[in-house]
């Protein structure tokens, strides 16, 4: 069974950071690329970005500079460190196997002025 959960959402202040976490199991995690995604309030989802199993990443425009995806293989988990956060931030955060129609049930990131 395959299973996506995220991690470590929160309230954080202008300026300040957080890091998600994405653990996948029942799947070859190692071979399988990932994907951050998030959803604010009256938007569409939008991809965040994404890390393929060479370790080679893409961020959308908007975080690029600022947050980093990263993954251990050890652990089945991917990673999302969000430094320099905006309140334009603020959004549910999706961890998804790429792909697939595998996703995470959310974690909320919420950035105030």
């Amino acid at each position: 069974q395959v299973q996506v959960v995220e991690s470590g959402g929160g309230l954080v202040q202008a300026g300040g950071s957080l890091r998600l976490s994405c653990a996948a199991s029942g799947i070859i995690f190692s071979a399988s690329s990932m994907g951050w995604y998030r959803q604010a309030p009256g938007k569409e989802r939008e991809l965040v970005a994404t890390i393929n199993s060479i370790q080679s990443a893409n961020y959308a425009d908007s975080v690029k500079g600022r947050f980093t995806i990263s993954r251990d293989n050890t652990k089945n988990t991917v990673y999302l460190q969000m430094n320099s956060l905006k309140p334009e931030d603020t959004a549910v955060y999706y961890c998804r196997i790429a792909l697939s129609n595998y996703w995470g049930q959310g974690t909320q990131v919420t950035v105030s002025s």
